[in-house]
């Protein structure tokens, strides 16, 4: 009896122990429209990118118009390649497309940056949405007060994307409790604020501001660093640019990262090449996806 007794003492706190433990991961949202949503092909990637990574998990987030009540839906996988445009999800199984956009190089940098952490990533984008509803057009709005014809909007389906993905408490299924920890948000949008009307691109600074306000907020992070990803324009266009307004979205996108505090901005997208008039090639989404990682270090080391 006095052996037993001892024993239970012994495995007891044991299995407290086991029944507190907590993994805690790095959690980022990757948001925008369609640089951040991925044209990249997946044949186009190295091995060192064309895999399952290990202690890196996705919950990628149905995209849909405005209106739709699917926007969001998701659950937690590990990342591989297929998260690019083509991606759909009915939050139960995933369809993966050929394509990739800046998680997988930014995962693999994160790790080489942070080799002893587990990343956790939240992605919804949408394909050529604007932040002003008046640029929406068919594609979306990211004005968090845009009711549109039924009142959901894209910040609609970011705050459904996040909420399903924090509402699960092991985003791995390996027994713990997972603590995500609010780390970043990439942002890579302002084309379709680019093409409109000179006002609408003169609005892009205060649009971008509060957005990002209300995305730190939802995070419960009042200075959760944010990396801006600066539009670039490839010249394919009859009068020479495809986005007529750029220089008015790009001046503002540079004025947040100076002015906010705890901002970055990538610069290097000047020199991508594209696969079309509107999206990079798939070594612009590698080196992007590096930068954003590269850009998040620097903030973190401040």
């Amino acid at each position: 009896m006095k052996n037993l007794f001892l024993a239970i003492l012994f495995v007891l706190p044991i299995s407290i122990f086991a029944q507190k433990a907590k993994d805690t991961i790095r959690l980022f949202y990757l948001g925008g429209q369609s640089n951040m949503e991925g044209f990249g092909y997946n044949k186009d990637l190295p091995k060192t990118l064309n895999q399952t990574f290990k202690n890196v998990y996705i919950f990628h987030g149905n995209s849909v118009i405005d209106g739709d009540t699917s926007g969001g839906l998701g659950y937690w996988s590990v990342l591989k390649p297929g998260h690019g445009i083509g991606f759909q999800t009915d939050g139960k199984t995933n369809q993966y497309s050929d394509r990739f956009g800046i998680e997988l190089s930014f995962a693999k940098r994160m790790q080489e940056l942070y080799p002893n952490d587990k990343i956790a990533l939240i992605k919804y984008s949408r394909n050529g949405s604007s932040i002003d509803s008046l640029a929406a057009s068919s594609f979306g709005s990211w004005d968090a007060d845009f009711n549109g014809k039924n009142g959901i909007n894209q910040y609609d389906h970011y705050l459904k994307t996040i909420k399903n993905a924090l509402r699960v408490k092991d985003i791995n299924n390996d027994g713990k409790e997972d603590v995500l920890v609010p780390s970043g948000i990439l942002w890579m949008q302002g084309e379709s604020d680019a093409d409109k009307t000179e006002e609408i691109a003169l609005r892009y600074y205060n649009h971008l501001k509060r957005l990002m306000d209300l995305m730190r907020a939802s995070l419960l992070t009042d200075d959760l660093p944010v990396i801006i990803g600066k539009i670039s324009d490839s010249f394919n266009d009859t009068d020479g640019k495809v986005w007529d307004y750029g220089d008015l979205v790009q001046y503002a996108q540079e004025k947040f990262a100076k002015t906010d505090g705890n901002a970055a901005i990538i610069r290097t997208t000047k020199y991508y090449k594209y696969s079309d008039k509107w999206h990079y090639d798939s070594a612009g989404f590698i080196d992007f996806g590096e930068q954003f990682a590269n850009e998040f270090h620097k903030l973190d080391s401040k």
